[in-house]
């Protein structure tokens, strides 16, 4: 079913069930996601345990103000849809986006790449993302790579802070947390 030479539709992509659906709709393309390595787990937790606790809900005691959730099917511009980490701003889509795919266009994108499958995560990925006008994007590998946040151009997404080992993030929007870029890769403190 994945890579399939015929264009494919959103109605065979939703006819794959639930329990078994690890399949992005990418240029009317199936294409199944990698099986998940506990790399890829270990970094997506980092990123979301950093974010969620001070961004998710309503603004008051901290900044708040978004939804945050992890792989969530979103159907993008064009009849794209993607399986990823996503924010969006509350003050834009105040109820809690729900249903597969989530139909409202997020604010905040996060890929954690798989290996077999960065090609896909950081060019196809990032040119619906940016047709779909999605206003922040980060990447991060957590085979060691650099993390990057970038920005939604005119142009295309453009990098607007790369970081390394060792160093600690701010990352727009959510520049109230301090990420330290070793938590991607397993380090400790």
């Amino acid at each position: 079913m994945s890579d399939a030479a015929e264009t494919q539709t959103l109605d065979e992509l939703l006819a794959i069930p639930d329990d078994t659906r690890l399949h992005e709709l990418i240029g009317g393309r199936l294409v199944r996601e990698a099986g998940p390595s506990g790399e890829h787990g270990d970094a997506q937790a980092g990123v979301v345990g950093a974010v969620r606790p001070r961004y998710q809900g309503p603004p008051g005691d901290g900044p708040g103000g978004w939804w945050i959730a992890t792989e969530v099917e979103v159907l993008l511009d064009g009849g794209d849809v993607a399986r990823t980490d996503v924010g969006w701003r509350r003050a834009r889509v105040p109820a809690r986006p729900t249903g597969a795919p989530v139909r409202a266009r997020p604010d905040g994108v996060c890929e954690v790449l798989w290996p077999s499958h960065a090609n896909v995560d950081t060019v196809e990925k990032l040119r619906l993302h940016h047709r779909a006008a999605i206003p922040h994007h980060w990447l991060a590998d957590p085979r060691d790579a650099p993390p990057t946040v970038m920005r939604w151009a005119d142009a295309g997404c453009t990098t607007v802070q790369p970081a390394e080992r060792g160093e600690t993030l701010r990352p727009e929007p959510f520049d109230a947390v301090a990420l330290p870029v070793g938590a991607l890769f397993g380090d400790d403190g």
